[in-house]
C-alpha cells in the first residue's frame, strides 16, 4: 500500500469525484492525504439518500451530488424508454436543498469490469431534463461522456451556456481534444480523476502520465494557462484500500508538479467555487 508523504507536502484538495460506498473508509482516506472536503454520490453500495445522510453527519466535509445515471439497473429502463418519472425524483431531492450538484451521470461510458456500457443520447429528452433542472436549482451538473459523442456533447453545453457542467475525466480525450472543447465552452471543467493513475486498466493512454509519475508536459502547459478550468479527483469507490490509497497519492503527485497558483485553483478554488463553497 502506498505510504502518503510526509505531512509538510502535502496541498490541501477538494476530491471531486468520490463513490460513496464506504463512509469510514472513505474519511479516513481523506484524512491521510490531505483532502479537505469531498464530492460524494452514490456507488455501487450505496444510494442519494445514504449519500445524503453521510453529508448530514459531516456537513461542511462532504458535498453531496444526487445522481440518476442510467448504469443502476432500476434506472435504465426509464432512459430506454425516456420516462420523466426520475427527472420529478431529481426535481425533488434538488429542492430539498441538500445536494450541491448532479452526478455523476454516466450517459455515455464504454464497458469495463463490473459496469455495463452505458451510450444514450447526450442531447436527448433525460440529458436535456437533467440540464434544465441544473439551470433550475443553480447547480453544475458532473457528466461522463467519452469521446464518441463529442458532437453531441458541445451541442448541449452550447444549448445551456449558462450550466456549469464538470466533465468526468476528461471524457478520457486526447489533449487536442481538451484544448479545443474548453476553448469552444467556457462552461466546462475538465475533471481529472483516473486521468493521474499511474497506470489504468482500461487503456494505458487514460493517463496524463507519461511515465507513472510525470505529466506530459504539453498537458502540463495546457492546465497552467487554464487553471481555473481543471478539477482533481480520486474516483475512490471502497472497493479496496489498496487501490484508493493509489488514487488519492496519484492526486498528490500531480498536484506537486504545478505553479503554486495554479495548484491552488486545481486543487480548491474552481470547485468550491461551482458547489457555492467559495468565492
Amino acid at each position: 500500500m502506498p505510504a502518503p508523504p510526509a505531512a509538510s507536502t502535502f496541498t490541501p484538495f477538494v476530491d471531486a469525484h468520490v463513490h460513496l460506498n464506504s463512509l469510514p473508509m472513505q474519511l479516513e482516506l481523506m484524512a491521510r492525504w490531505g483532502a479537505s472536503h469531498a464530492v460524494v454520490f452514490w456507488g455501487g453500495r450505496s444510494s442519494n439518500e445514504s449519500v445524503a445522510e453521510a453529508a448530514r453527519q459531516h456537513p461542511g466535509v462532504l458535498i453531496p451530488f444526487a445522481s440518476i445515471s442510467p448504469e443502476r439497473t432500476a434506472y435504465r429502463p426509464h432512459w430506454e424508454q425516456h420516462s420523466d418519472e426520475l427527472l420529478k425524483q431529481l426535481d425533488a431531492m434538488l429542492a430539498t436543498g441538500l445536494y450541491k450538484g448532479i452526478g455523476e451521470i454516466s450517459v455515455a461510458h464504454f464497458p469495463s469490469a463490473g459496469f455495463a456500457e452505458t451510450d444514450f443520447g447526450v442531447t436527448g429528452p433525460m440529458m436535456t431534463g437533467i440540464l434544465e433542472l441544473a439551470r433550475k436549482h443553480k447547480v453544475p451538473v458532473m457528466v461522463h461522456v467519452e469521446n464518441t459523442r463529442m458532437a453531441e456533447l458541445s451541442q448541449l453545453l452550447q444549448r445551456f451556456r449558462d450550466v456549469s457542467v464538470i466533465w468526468a475525466h476528461g471524457g478520457y480525450t486526447p489533449l487536442f481534444l481538451a484544448r479545443r472543447m474548453l476553448e469552444q465552452h467556457p462552461n466546462l471543467y475538465y475533471e481529472l480523476s483516473a486521468r493521474t493513475w499511474p497506470h489504468h486498466p482500461r487503456s494505458p493512454d487514460y493517463t496524463i502520465l507519461r511515465d507513472g509519475v510525470r505529466v506530459w508536459p504539453e498537458w502540463l502547459e495546457l492546465i497552467e494557462q487554464k487553471p481555473g478550468r481543471f478539477l482533481v479527483g480520486t474516483d475512490a469507490s471502497h472497493r479496496s484500500a489498496f487501490s484508493d490509497d493509489m488514487k488519492y497519492a496519484s492526486v498528490q503527485g500531480f498536484l506537486a508538479q504545478l505553479s503554486p497558483a495554479a495548484r491552488q485553483q486545481v486543487a480548491r478554488d474552481t470547485l468550491m467555487r461551482l458547489v457555492g463553497l467559495g468565492p
